[in-house]
């Protein structure tokens, strides 16, 4: 459990997290295991001696030392796959990858049969032998997923926690075989001053990019900050996506968040200033919450991110460091539910296909949204699309469509985003339409010429409502994602 809580991290960085990856990655290392399940029982009645037992476990440790180093050339390839949108090149590293993981895993599937067999001295005690040795297994795995996932992983990286395991398996094996072969064990000895030597070895960075800053392995992502000129960006995961942009000199950035300053002028109302709260769920690095600093005064912000890593590198590399705003960490839908807090704004950007949390699409979410708006408020979503396919953006809008008497989507002039912003009280296109051509914010006015004519209202309801029992976003965003691959039209 720990080699797969490790091997899910190793593929993040170039293929994301997403529920198809975890599924093929656990499918295929159960797989392995079952094989290995099979042959050690063959091995086991055959070679019925504790010292072989050792051995498979010291291999086992030894080829896990090697898992980056191999991966390492193969997932760098998929890099360029991936920016020429190769859907060959990028599944065929994928496998290539997993399939490193088959002799480790196998080897590790024979420790528990061979154990059995050991253990057994006569049938009577079989099934006491075998409900230890599984018990024992069990807890084995336990400790494996926890230690990786908690300390591990967070403290020391991937790769080294694959360094981890590999020490361990193959000092107890070394140990056993000290005991039971002894001079056998001067060659795995051996084995442990190789593996020991081998982190020497410098792979350099996880995932070489260019420009790039900093990287690590957080509890929940892998993030990256990168320097282009003076401009700094934040991506997480495979990196095909961009969740923060800072420029020192800039208010503007050229990307979506230039559009969520236009949320305000959808009220129902037109107030001075247009906005005097905010709440960002999916806060990143903060380009939202410093915008409408910038533009719109010191007014209270509420900032939710659930990644405290990504908070710590805003504050490092972002200068997230605004007076007005309050950082919860915490996961969105959690902070609403405990939040007396009322907002004129509300803005949803924790979307981040294929990560897409089905909690914070739900007609139940966007219920709860409304009881934090105030009288007149809106709430405004962030939702991916490609440049005819907008299922997503369609399945969200229709959910909102059931709890807000108006829905509009606003599609960006250059990135495949678009925004769905739903109003509490009735309002009308003509009117916003109006307010956004004669704005009393220069900076914003620019934004306002690059929407025109991209606003429209949202009034069908084709789509299936998501709900909390019921919310398929990611067959949603997999389908977008096959589609475009293959050319097709929406459905």
């Amino acid at each position: 459990m720990g080699v797969e809580m490790c091997a899910a991290r190793l593929l993040a960085p170039y293929f994301g997290n997403s529920l198809p990856v975890w599924g093929v990655l656990i499918g295929l290392l159960l797989a392995y295991l079952a094989t290995g399940s099979f042959l050690g029982g063959r091995v086991a009645d055959r070679y019925p001696q504790t010292s072989v037992l050792h051995q498979l476990g010291a291999w086992a440790g030894f080829w896990i030392a090697w898992v980056p180093y191999l991966a390492h050339p193969i997932l760098r390839r998929s890099v360029v796959g991936f920016a020429a949108y190769q859907a060959g090149a990028v599944l065929a590293a994928f496998f290539s990858v997993v399939a490193i993981f088959a002799v480790p895993v196998i080897l590790l599937g024979c420790v528990s049969p061979f154990a059995v067999r050991l253990s057994v001295e006569e049938a009577a005690s079989s099934g006491a032998a075998a409900g230890r040795i599984y018990a024992l297994s069990t807890g084995g795995s336990l400790i494996g997923t926890f230690a990786a996932v908690f300390v591990l992983i967070p403290n020391l990286g991937t790769r080294s926690s694959f360094f981890v395991i590999s020490l361990l398996l193959l000092t107890v094996a070394v140990m056993g075989l000290l005991q039971t072969a002894r001079r056998r064990a001067l060659l795995y000895i051996l084995l442990l001053t190789l593996v020991a030597a081998l982190q020497f070895w410098s792979l350099g960075p996880i995932k070489p990019t260019q420009g790039l800053v900093y990287e690590m392995d957080s509890a929940y992502n892998y993030i990256q900050v990168l320097r282009s000129g003076e401009q700094l960006v934040l991506k997480l995961n495979e990196g095909e996506g961009i969740q923060s942009v800072y420029h020192p000199q800039q208010v503007l950035t050229g990307y979506v968040y230039d559009y969520f300053l236009l949320v305000p002028f959808f009220r129902s109302g037109q107030f001075s200033p247009p906005v005097s709260s905010l709440c960002v769920v999916g806060l990143a690095a903060g380009t939202t919450a410093r915008q409408y600093s910038t533009v719109f005064g010191p007014i209270p912000i509420d900032g939710v991110e659930i990644d405290p890593a990504i908070v710590d590198v805003a504050q490092r590399f972002f200068e997230l460091n605004l007076p007005n705003l309050r950082v919860a960490v915490q996961d969105g839908r959690y902070f609403l539910s405990r939040s007396r807090c009322l907002y004129d704004v509300i803005v949803i950007d924790a979307y981040r296909p294929p990560y897409i949390p089905f909690q914070l699409t739900t007609v139940e979410f966007f219920h709860q949204v409304r009881d934090h708006l105030t009288p007149d408020g809106v709430v405004a979503i962030n939702v991916a699309r490609t440049e005819t396919d907008y299922a997503l953006v369609d399945a969200v809008a229709s959910t909102l469509k059931r709890v807000y008497p108006n829905v509009y989507i606003m599609d960006m002039l250059s990135d495949l985003n678009s925004l769905v912003i739903a109003s509490r009280q009735p309002t009308k296109l003509d009117v916003i339409r109006g307010r956004l051509s004669d704005l009393p914010f220069p900076v914003l006015r620019d934004v306002a010429l690059r929407a025109a004519g991209r606003i429209r209202e949202f009034s069908s309801q084709t789509r299936e409502i998501l709900s909390d029992d019921h919310a398929p976003v990611e067959q949603i965003v997999h389908a977008i994602v096959v589609r475009y691959l293959l050319g097709q039209p929406a459905d």
